[in-house]
């Protein structure tokens, strides 16, 4: 990459140019940071199935764009009025804003800040790219798009972290499997004791499994097609493995229930963003307390829910990166990894340079891929 007398850098992205094209390695342009931003020298970043959604179109066919908002990096300059950060600074891009003085940020019931909302457009808070191809306007995926060499992001989607932290587990953690863990910790608040099922053995599901028995869950059910998740799961905390392929003519919800003495569990976490699963996993839970939680990333599809099964008292819900505030609470589970509490070894299955990432889509593929490092 090369920077030029304008402080515009030049460097290699993956760039999505319309609805389930192939990425193709391009060599961009990236401008300087304007006020309240940062430019980061991405180090590493990884895949994500809301990647492959942004590939085709969900939920705003926006092209030509880059992709990737897993990552981690330095920062290699800021704009004006960044207080928090410096050049050097090791960082976590993130999709969530937190202003800590909005009403929601306020109210403890939600992580979703108004100051600064999920930015969906592909562009900057003042409605222009920092990125462009042969002259031509590039969008960004969320704020992030970290699979290019250098990116920016404003300031306040953006969480410094310690740099001891090994730098694949930073990466794992700005999205998947942080969503997953801050849903049993913070979107549901599992209590010490309960019981969980979790549908989808992803790095999000894997994610749940370990915030479930970091929370004192006693029995945790993972709940995969693919049986080699089974020895992923049990690596996190799991107790009880369900392959549905194993079953004949049976539901998601009434092999859990199987499980449970025909009560179902306490809550129950639909990670794989099959539409139809969530309200599977609503009747999977306990009758008049039971609660599922939607977290995993899906085509957005209408579906069907039990009205009786709500009637008689349970709950069903969503969550946004599983109900984590970034500045407050994702700091909190880096340093939970610094420290050794986490290991995030296990999901790392796969890795590839940015000039091969047409590689990652066929990993992904793997029965034994999880998760897919993109060295940049």
């Amino acid at each position: 990459m090369s920077k030029s007398h304008s402080n515009i850098i030049t460097c290699k992205a993956a760039v999505c140019w319309g609805v389930g094209e192939s990425v193709k390695v391009e060599e961009i342009q990236v401008e300087p940071p304007k006020t309240s931003e940062v430019r980061v020298k991405v180090l590493y970043a990884s895949l994500c199935h809301t990647d492959i959604l942004f590939g085709k179109g969900i939920p705003i066919p926006i092209f030509p764009r880059v992709l990737g908002h897993e990552g981690v990096g330095v920062v290699e300059s800021v704009g004006e009025e960044v207080a928090d950060l410096k050049e050097g600074d090791l960082v976590i891009p993130t999709y969530i804003g937190e202003c800590k003085d909005c009403e929601n940020c306020l109210s403890g019931k939600t992580n979703l800040c108004l100051k600064f909302p999920l930015p969906i457009s592909g562009l900057m808070r003042d409605d222009t790219s920092r990125m462009s191809v042969r002259g031509q306007k590039l969008y960004h995926a969320f704020t992030c798009s970290t699979w290019s060499e250098y990116t920016v992001v404003n300031a306040n989607y953006v969480v410094k972290i310690d740099s001891t932290i090994p730098l694949p587990h930073a990466s794992f953690l700005s999205c998947g499997f942080s969503t997953g863990f801050g849903a049993a910790w913070k979107g549901a608040g599992v209590e010490k004791g309960s019981s969980v099922a979790v549908l989808g053995l992803g790095a999000v599901g894997l994610g749940v499994i370990e915030g479930a028995r970091t929370q004192g869950a006693t029995k945790i059910i993972g709940i995969d097609k693919n049986g080699g998740k089974k020895r992923k799961g049990e690596a996190f905390g799991m107790t009880d493995f369900i392959n549905p392929e194993e079953y004949d003519h049976k539901s998601v919800s009434e092999m859990v229930k199987e499980l449970t003495g025909g009560m179902g569990v306490d809550y129950c976490f639909e990670c794989t963003g099959v539409a139809r699963l969530a309200n599977e996993a609503l009747l999977a839970t306990k009758m008049g307390k039971g609660q599922a939680m939607v977290i995993g990333a899906g085509t957005h599809a209408n579906v069907e829910i039990s009205c009786v099964a709500l009637m008689l008292g349970g709950a069903l819900k969503g969550s946004i990166f599983g109900g984590l505030k970034a500045k407050t609470d994702l700091p909190v589970i880096v340093d939970k990894c610094k420290n050794k509490e986490i290991q995030l070894d296990e999901l790392l299955s796969h890795e590839v340079p940015l000039q091969d990432i047409d590689k990652a889509f066929v990993l992904l593929k793997n029965p034994d891929c999880v998760k897919v490092l993109i060295k940049l």
